[in-house]
């Protein structure tokens, strides 16, 4: 009786796996890339960045479609020690004051530069 019971869970231990598994496996897509495949990156490595590593996981990794609006040259960029850099800001296009019950918050939108007036934060 005991070994029924144990043979009962396991079977729907194994059920609920595989249901599991047919729900992860609908949203899995299998992404091939091939030896130099042109790939999406958020940042190019400057030339100084030369020495590093340049294996990324394929999870940071996206197919590129050409678009013009993608490309910032790296010139264009200071990179900082630690991989950073300062967003400059540009123009400020609107302002909009926010009233919450007893509060008053100004807002600006703000252009940046090396970036679209779509962009604008």
């Amino acid at each position: 009786m005991t070994e029924d019971k144990v043979r009962l869970i396991r079977d729907r231990l194994k059920m609920a796996s595989d249901r599991q598994k047919s729900y992860a496996d609908l949203k899995r897509k299998d992404i091939e890339y091939s030896v130099g495949a042109m790939v999406f990156l958020k940042l190019e490595l400057p030339s100084e960045l030369d020495h590093m590593h340049d294996v990324f996981h394929i999870s940071m990794l996206r197919r590129y479609r050409s678009n013009p609006m993608y490309i910032v040259s790296v010139e264009e960029i200071e990179v900082r020690p630690y991989l950073t850099f300062e967003e400059e800001p540009v123009q400020i296009l609107d302002r909009d004051v926010k009233v919450l019950y007893k509060k008053s918050i100004s807002l600006v939108k703000v252009l940046w530069r090396n970036h679209s007036t779509e962009e604008a934060t």
